[in-house]
């Protein structure tokens, strides 16, 4: 699939596209109805089919201090929008430029620059300078252009309205089971595994230790796992995400043991999925009372992981 950025040059054959609108982190149940509905719309008229997304998220620049709250990066996101069936990722770069671009700036933007004959967003999504554009405006304008609006309403599941948000909220309650079902798979967190202080393998359990990033903080503490290698592998095991206050870490870090398995795989990039979430993190009166703990935890985790 090919990554686009809003100030690239867009090739003659994406050009007259059908984009879906949003920043879709996550790309949950939600957002999978606007871009399902841009790629029928796009596949129906024979059109090319982009899904868009913001980087970095709107909320960062204009508040730098907030909390990590990311669900996905841009190869996650840019992985799930090709298995959902579109040609083209594009990434609006998210800086001072475009915070202060007018809605109608915006709309010229998506209609002339990238020449989008189409475009499919939810009905809060909002744009411009001040959030002054809505989709309202947007089809306003948009028609002007010879660019046509669509628009999907909120997606319910249960009797609340699917989200981000609804999905941050069920990961730092350890609520896994909510979170894949509004997903539509684990929440999973990628990176490239960094050397720890080998207290794992110091305690028979070694671990491939990721840093956490800008992703969202789940609930702390013990987890059963899936991991991917780079080689398309697929493990399973158990994992702690947090501070490890048996030894006093001061930082955060997600650090999965994988069964059955041994290997280097420093430096490598792998993915990690959250399946089940198994108890709170804890100090232990004695090494012995914590390793006979991690045995009980990968125990429970094979069992719960099949």
């Amino acid at each position: 699939m090919i990554r686009l950025h809003h100030r690239d040059s867009i090739p003659e054959h994406l050009r007259g596209a059908v984009i879906a609108l949003g920043n879709f982190d996550g790309f949950h149940i939600g957002h999978r109805r606007v871009a399902g509905e841009a790629i029928a719309w796009a596949n129906g008229e024979g059109r090319p089919a982009i899904v868009a997304t913001f980087d970095p998220h709107p909320v960062r620049h204009f508040r730098p201090g907030a909390p990590p709250f990311r669900l996905t990066t841009l190869d996650q996101r840019q992985e799930l929008f090709a298995d959902a069936g579109a040609d083209a990722m594009l990434v609006f770069d998210f800086g001072d430029e475009l915070a202060q671009t007018s809605a109608e700036g915006f709309v010229d933007l998506l209609a002339k620059r990238l020449g989008a004959a189409g475009v499919v967003t939810g009905e809060d999504f909002s744009f411009g300078k001040g959030r002054s554009g809505n989709v309202e405006v947007l089809r306003e304008l948009g028609a002007e252009r010879g660019m046509e609006t669509r628009q999907i309403g909120p997606v319910s599941e249960g009797d609340e309205v699917v989200s981000s948000s609804r999905i941050r909220e069920a990961l730092k309650a350890g609520d896994c089971a909510t979170a894949t079902r509004l997903l539509t798979r684990p929440f999973a967190i990628r990176g490239e595994v960094i050397h720890g202080e080998k207290r794992g393998r110091e305690l028979g359990y070694p671990t491939a230790n990721l840093a956490l990033g800008h992703y969202l903080r789940p609930r702390f503490g013990i987890y059963a796992v899936t991991g991917r290698l780079p080689d398309g592998r697929i493990l399973k095991g158990a994992a702690n995400i947090g501070m490890r206050p048996q030894f006093g870490a001061e930082e955060e870090l997600l650090e999965p043991y994988f069964f059955d398995f041994s290997g280097d795989l420093y430096g490598q990039e792998i993915e990690v999925a959250l399946h089940h979430f198994l108890r709170p993190e804890a100090t232990f009166d004695s090494l012995d009372a914590l390793t006979d703990q991690m045995e009980r935890d990968c125990d429970r985790a094979r069992e719960l992981l099949g």
